[in-house]
């Protein structure tokens, strides 16, 4: 059985202490059944027929996560809780060029809401591993985006009059909405989005398409770091620092959705949020540097750098968005790092996967798994995509067995509701990349 690294006699450590002599029945230890793979070896058979999206019954373990406890009490650990009963499993129907498929269902817990009855838009991608989740709730979907969009134009002047188009495509809104059911208030959602839209603007024009390079990148990110990580300097010194948080839009927009952050944060939570954002800097650092000296790494090597440069720092304040906290030392146990790298490490294959085409007609070179993964052995085009589909479903299957030993070896209320929200967040990543047509499609390899 998986073990944490905790002191001799305890359950958990810090704030979250707790002792057992007995337990209730949904402190017992789960049995996990990790899913078996339906994807066949990408390079077995050229012309082989791939199955449909593998949406699939979240086992014993990742059930015991999404229910949690229950009973006198608990009820405030669910605020977004539906209470539904099951709907029988349905098979996959395989995606035609004239029928978009039907999303299956599944078994439902009470935290992994049942899925709308309707078809999402968009395609999932065949075999991979995921889990539908139900249309964002449309009243927040609209004050989230009526929110976003006048802090992006009156607070910090995001972008000129020509990017309207492309920022409305990039419907925040519903994807914050889909991550985050359990945010108490619009006003939570709203930190979200803010960071994410903030963390897109540092990306676009320092690293990407809106005037992006890595010549000079290092010195752009430091400057823009500050704005989450102030600067403590002179006095002399201090005032041209502050001017300069408001020199370029992304400064504007990290200095701006940190201070909205700081009101709901606490300390911990805050210093928790900045190291992930070192990490996703440094590994937009890796990249740059690959790409000045046109190297294609290893896919290991490439695996690496995309732990740091991923989705990390979005489900980690996850339980900010859910007006709780998951205390420090709790967060930083090996096995709560371990199940948070690997669903960063699964939602950023995700992304790989959906912007595969989009990448490749951008100008230049774009790293992405597929593209090592055919260059690194020597695999087609085809056959290098559906080994990337198995890499993400070997990350989510290792997510959900770790999350599921977590949860059974510290079933702390903040521990179990924090994976939850890391589970959730994972689901609606994939929702928000299967739906947004307006930036993604499939390759015709299917």
């Amino acid at each position: 059985m998986f073990a944490l690294p905790l002191p001799a006699g305890r359950a958990c450590s810090g704030s979250g202490t707790v002792t057992h002599p007995t337990k209730e029945p949904w402190m017992s230890a789960p049995e996990f059944s990790p899913p078996s793979s339906t994807l066949p070896a990408a390079t077995a058979h050229a012309g082989a027929r791939v199955p449909a999206a593998e949406v699939r019954t979240p086992g014993a373990g990742l059930r015991q996560i999404l229910r949690g406890p229950s009973g006198l009490g608990t009820a405030g650990l669910y605020p977004a809780r539906h209470d539904k009963p099951p709907t029988p499993p349905m098979a996959p129907t395989p995606p035609t060029p004239s029928m978009a498929p039907t999303p299956p269902t599944h078994p439902t817990s009470p935290t992994r809401p049942e899925p709308s009855s309707a078809p999402a838009e968009g395609n999932p991608i065949p075999g991979l591993y995921h889990h539908p989740v139900p249309e964002p709730d449309p009243v927040r979907v609209d004050a989230v985006s009526r929110g976003i969009k006048a802090w992006a134009l009156e607070e910090v002047d995001l972008y000129p009059e020509d990017w309207e188009e492309e920022f409305d495509g990039f419907s925040v809104a519903r994807y914050m909405v889909a991550c985050h059911p359990d945010a108490p208030t619009v006003d939570h959602l709203m930190l979200a989005a803010r960071l994410m839209v903030a963390e897109n603007a540092v990306d676009d024009c320092y690293c990407e398409d809106h005037g992006g390079s890595p010549v000079g990148l290092g010195g752009r990110l430091l400057l823009a770091h500050t704005a989450l990580d102030p600067l403590h300097t002179t006095r002399e010194y201090q005032p041209r620092w502050a001017e300069s948080l408001h020199a370029d839009a992304p400064r504007r927009a990290y200095r701006s959705a940190m201070e909205y952050f700081l009101q709901q944060a606490s300390p911990s939570q805050a210093d928790r949020f900045r190291h992930d954002m070192s990490r996703l800097h440094m590994g937009y650092l890796a990249e740059a540097a690959w790409a000045q000296t046109d190297h294609v790494p290893e896919v290991w090597e490439y695996l690496a750098m995309r732990q740091f440069n991923n989705f990390r720092p979005c489900p980690t304040i996850t339980d900010t968005v859910g007006g709780y906290e998951l205390p420090a030392d709790l967060h930083a146990q090996p096995a709560m790092q371990r199940v948070i790298a690997l669903a960063g490490n699964a939602t950023t294959i995700v992304n790989d996967l959906y912007s595969y085409t989009k990448e490749l007609a951008a100008p230049g070179r774009h790293l992405n798994l597929p593209v090592v993964i055919a260059e690194r052995e020597g695999a087609d085009e085809r056959a290098a995509y559906l080994k990337a589909v198995e890499v993400h479903n070997d990350l989510m299957r290792d997510f959900e067995a770790e999350a599921a030993a977590l949860a059974a070896a510290c079933p702390v209320p903040s521990v179990l509701r924090f994976l939850r929200g890391v589970a959730v967040w994972v689901d609606g990543n994939h929702y928000w990349h299967q739906t947004n047509t307006y930036r993604y499609s499939l390759p015709d390899f299917w």
